[in-house]
């Protein structure tokens, strides 16, 4: 199993793939990292995809890992939009990147998943990314305008004073609406997506997401295979092992039709 640590562009990853596929174009899994985390931290999911045969990508956020700002944790808070939404760009990027590098064509195909932060910019992709073939989305919210006003009302009743004025709030809100893939659902368009959430998560809560995949389960009806939600009903915001390997069985799966 070979790791690289590379840099495409300006964006650090981790390269991860099976020296025997090193040059060809096999699928591909993106695999984007938590809020305060790295690309490091997700190398198990990385060794799972990669011995079943796929090239791992995993990149560091913005602000994140070797492209940290040595800003405390309220700082990068406060910029956890202007992250998720580079992140969205990124992949892109990335996936412009391996087409430049000859690993895939534009019939390759890709998955894309994450964990917390790294999943909620999962779930902006498939608004916007029809070239996704496959995601799993570990403890991730799709309503991103609902949660953007959640973060918002909680700094405030903290007694945060928010460096916003009400013109830029608005404005906020109005490029989130752009990825907010609950105002725009029918762009999933049948896509095999996996879920995994803790009923206990106090930091991602667990009903909008749920909520979201019950709304949606009929427009699977004619394969449900297709899109699952595990859920984990003592798990707190931390993935279990076993909805590691779901996961990742999931997306292999959908990724070797």
């Amino acid at each position: 199993m070979n790791v690289e640590n590379e840099r495409w562009g300006q964006i650090p990853l981790l390269h991860v793939y099976k020296e025997s596929i090193r040059e060809q174009q096999v699928p591909v899994v993106i695999f984007l990292h938590g809020f305060t985390s790295a690309k490091e931290h997700n190398l198990h999911y990385a060794y799972q995809l990669a011995e079943k045969g796929f090239r791992v990508l995993l990149p560091d956020a913005h602000l994140h890992g070797e492209r940290q700002e040595n800003l405390d944790e309220v700082q990068l808070s406060l910029r956890f939009w202007e992250i998720v939404l580079t992140s969205i760009e990124e992949v892109a990027m990335i996936r412009e990147q391996l087409i430049e590098r000859n690993l895939m064509k534009d019939q390759t195909k890709i998955g894309l998943a994450g964990t917390s932060m790294g999943a909620i910019e999962t779930l902006g992709c498939l608004n916007v990314y029809p070239w996704i073939d496959t995601a799993a989305v570990m403890m991730g919210s799709p309503g991103y305008v609902h949660l953007a006003k959640a973060q918002m009302a909680q700094y405030e009743a903290r007694g945060f004073k928010l460096p916003v004025t009400d013109v830029e709030r608005k404005q906020m809100f109005e490029t989130l609406s752009k990825f907010d893939i609950t105002l725009n659902p029918s762009a999933l368009n049948g896509r095999p997506v996996f879920f995994w959430h803790g009923i206990q998560d106090n930091v991602v809560p667990y009903e909008p997401t749920f909520n979201f995949f019950n709304a949606l389960r009929e427009s699977y009806d004619h394969d449900p295979e297709r899109f699952q939600f595990m859920t984990d009903k003592s798990a707190g915001h931390a993935v279990s092992r076993q909805g590691m390997l779901e996961s990742t069985n999931f997306m292999a799966h959908y990724l070797s039709e």
